[in-house]
């Protein structure tokens, strides 16, 4: 008994649960990284995890004794992974980790440690993932200075092209009482924005585009639960950075569609493969990235595959994705070189997609590329002519733009536009999964085609009023009612937020800002009831494939609310809008700053399942720290 009693303790001491704790930090910026994720693994299998708090710290507890690897990630940044960590008994091991931007890009970074045991106690070791210094590693913010390897070729000339924009002002309602506009899913120049803050600069003012920021992220808007495909939803509140303004709030979101109705997919991946695709993070990345569409996708749809280059060709006629293992190694073998083609690419891919052509399915091209569409159809009218008459045919296309120093953005957003498709700019996997996978159904399906938006302003009111962002979607206010005017598409669960700044009457008008009274016109009343009300909301959609379109309206109430009283995605989409504003260094911010962006952002962060609103945050971290224009509202 006392043998069998020595056993039990001995064996009771050797399963003592032992502790891992730490910080995750970047390791530029010396700033802490909320809900970072820490895996725990061992034989190749995950046994425990966690995600950082507020301040960056995590722990890990009970943790069986004996050796592990663990994994540090986080979205933008390079993936850690320490093996041989040995955990013992009642003693807390503390691993700290430096998170680096994607300068390996898509390459683990592995570190190993030189001792398979560490001192703890008093004299606690702490673990910072030293080794990595010793990596290859690009300076922040010198072009000249990239590590050979990184990207695959210098930045010897900066070719990056982006169509100027020219912000919206202010309208008077009693001149202009209409403000008609076609919805924008895009969410390129956020991610966009999100590689130049983290190469070292602040991105171009052209390359922000505001409703593309606000609109990277989803909203918790209410499902659709009647005849139309998406809900609605107004909030009218004080504007944070102008006290005396309102911001009217608008948001769409579209049916979320269950993966077993979805209809069958007829996909053509458009792959550039020219010389200007070497580089690690455009062709590689692309592979990188359609694998994991593809996984997302059931046995019964079809993908084939175009590339081109000097000239284009087929590499993969239409397969089954239930042939998943040829799919796969097509796209393996694809290797980049030569000049570009795009146009005869597209050509070729909208004749394959004609071919394998599904009367009730998802007809769609992904193309991806760097833009640079320099052989072929050289007018770039005959080329949208082309793809808005495959549009009308019910084959869409959606671009994927991929790298840097090339990147031809004006370019891909108007072919976007016209294919009746989404544009985005892939800079990492963690974006890729964001788009290929958490986002799958509303890239691939759409589920309304033609979605414009019209606000009427009530003049008794509104002094004076202006649309944020939108500048290369507006529309005459006879497009509304035209059906024949194409306009942006929803996706299934995609969420579209638009957001007005309104001068209510007595308030002080914008600086600039000054109009005559008109001697002839007088604001337009109907009766007494509507002066209440401070706007009327107009929706119209088609289904895809609808020719006539459908009607919805809604009336705002002239009872706005306290900023702080307002709901969770109002704060935080106004955050946004914010942070565009103050890099584009927009006459219209206001006292906005960057300090305040963080503290709205952070209110308005809500339950954030996969950490994008976090990220945020650390971007306007990232942005006041590169900024050196010395706003008088910054600090």
């Amino acid at each position: 008994m006392l043998l069998a009693l020595a056993v039990s303790l001995m064996a009771g001491a050797q399963t003592r649960p032992g502790t891992l704790k730490g910080k995750v930090t970047d390791k530029i910026t010396g700033e802490t990284i909320p809900y970072a994720n820490v895996v725990l693994q061992q034989n190749g299998k995950m046994v425990a995890s966690t995600t950082t708090d507020i301040n960056g710290n995590y722990t890990i507890i009970p943790i069986i004794p004996g050796k592990y690897t663990v994994l540090c990630s986080f979205i933008g940044y390079s993936t850690f992974k320490i093996t041989g960590v040995t955990i013992e008994a009642d003693k807390p091991r503390i691993l700290n980790f430096q998170l680096s931007i994607e300068s390996e890009m898509l390459q683990e970074v592995v570190v190993t440690e030189s001792q398979p045991n560490y001192s703890v106690g008093a004299t606690k070791q702490v673990v910072t993932a030293e080794e990595v210094k010793n990596l290859p590693y690009r300076n922040v913010g010198n072009k000249n200075s990239v590590s050979p390897g990184v990207y695959g070729s210098r930045y010897d000339e900066n070719t990056e092209e982006y169509d100027q924009i020219s912000e919206n002002g202010y309208k008077k309602p009693t001149s202009e009482p209409l403000s008609t506009f076609s919805i924008d899913v895009d969410g390129a120049a956020y991610a966009n924005i999100r590689r130049h803050l983290k190469e070292g600069a602040l991105p171009p003012a052209d390359a922000v585009r505001v409703e593309e920021c606000i609109n990277y992220f989803s909203y918790a808007y209410l499902e659709p639960n009647g005849k139309d495909p998406f809900s609605i939803t107004t909030e009218l509140a004080v504007s944070p950075w102008s006290k005396e303004n309102y911001l009217l709030h608008i948001g769409l979101k579209g049916i979320t569609k269950p993966t077993e109705e979805l209809p069958r997919n007829n996909l053509v991946f458009l792959l550039d493969v020219s010389g200007s695709m070497q580089a690690a993070n455009k062709l590689d990345l692309v592979k990188k990235s359609l694998k994991m569409l593809i996984n997302q996708l059931n046995e019964d749809d079809h993908i084939a595959i175009v590339v081109y280059a000097g000239a284009s060709g087929l590499a993969l006629p239409s397969t089954k994705v239930a042939n998943k293992q040829r799919i796969l190694e097509t796209l393996e073998a694809l290797q980049a070189g030569g000049s570009t083609a795009g146009a005869e690419g597209i050509q070729l891919a909208y004749e394959v997609a004609g071919e394998n052509f599904l009367k009730n399915g998802n007809n769609r091209i992904i193309l991806c590329t760097d833009g640079d569409f320099n052989v072929g159809i050289s007018s770039q009218s005959d080329l949208v002519k082309l793809i808005e008459g495959k549009r009308d045919e019910g084959i869409f296309l959606s671009v994927f733009g991929f790298g840097m120093g090339n990147l031809k953005d004006s370019k891909m957003e108007q072919i976007a536009n016209h294919g009746n498709g989404t544009y985005n700019y892939i800079d990492n996997l963690n974006e890729a999964q964001k788009v290929f996978v958490n986002e799958a159904g509303s890239t691939l399906l759409t589920i309304a085609k033609d979605v414009k938006i019209q606000v009427e302003f009530n003049p008794e009111h509104v002094a004076a009023y202006r649309l944020i962002g939108y500048e290369n979607r507006l529309l005459n206010a006879e497009d509304f009612n035209n059906d024949k005017k194409d306009a942006g598409e929803i996706g299934a669960g995609h969420t579209v937020t638009a957001i007005y700044e309104i001068v209510p009457i007595g308030a002080p008008m914008p600086e600039g800002f000054d109009i005559d009274p008109l001697k002839y016109q007088k604001p337009e009343r109907k009766e007494a009831s509507l002066n209440d009300e401070i706007a009327t909301v107009k929706f119209r959609y088609k289904e895809p494939n609808g020719s006539n379109s459908k009607l919805i309206s809604v009336v705002v109430q002239n009872n706005p609310k306290p900023f702080d009283a307002a709901s969770v995605d109002t704060r935080f989409s106004a955050a946004v809008a914010s942070w565009a504003m103050l890099l584009r260094n927009s006459p219209f911010k206001g006292t906005t700053s960057y300090e305040q962006i963080i503290a709205w952002g952070l209110a308005g962060r809500g339950t954030d399942e996969f950490g994008y609103r976090a990220e945020f945050i650390q971007l306007v971290r990232l942005s006041k720290e590169l900024d050196t224009r010395n706003f008088s509202s910054r600090d």
